[in-house]
């Protein structure tokens, strides 16, 4: 399957932001070239699931991405550091407690 003039590939932070979230204790699983504007991650923390996508800071979303944000309903994020994303996933969590 072609995906067009979008291709798959990864930013230079992502495997900086897989490790920082495997060593906050996630699962980590690569979604990227999926395509059609989906998150680069699907992360698994203590219960919760996560959609992130990866950016370099300064970098805006493109017009899949933003297509597939506007019409998701669930849980997804943009990260551009380890520590951001660690704290996406611990946010998720905390806000998974108030729930129940």
């Amino acid at each position: 399957m072609t995906q067009g003039k979008y291709h798959a590939k990864t930013d230079a932070n992502q495997q900086d932001i897989i490790d920082g979230l495997r060593n906050a204790g996630a699962t980590v699983q690569s979604l990227h070239a999926a395509g059609e504007g989906v998150p680069d991650l699907l992360v698994g923390y203590m219960g919760i699931n996560l959609l992130i996508e990866v950016k370099m800071f300064g970098k805006k979303l493109n017009a899949r991405q933003v297509k597939w944000f506007s019409t998701w309903d669930g849980q997804a994020e943009v990260a551009t550091t380890p520590q951001e994303a660690v704290r996406l996933i611990e946010n998720v969590y905390q806000d998974s407690l108030r729930l129940r």
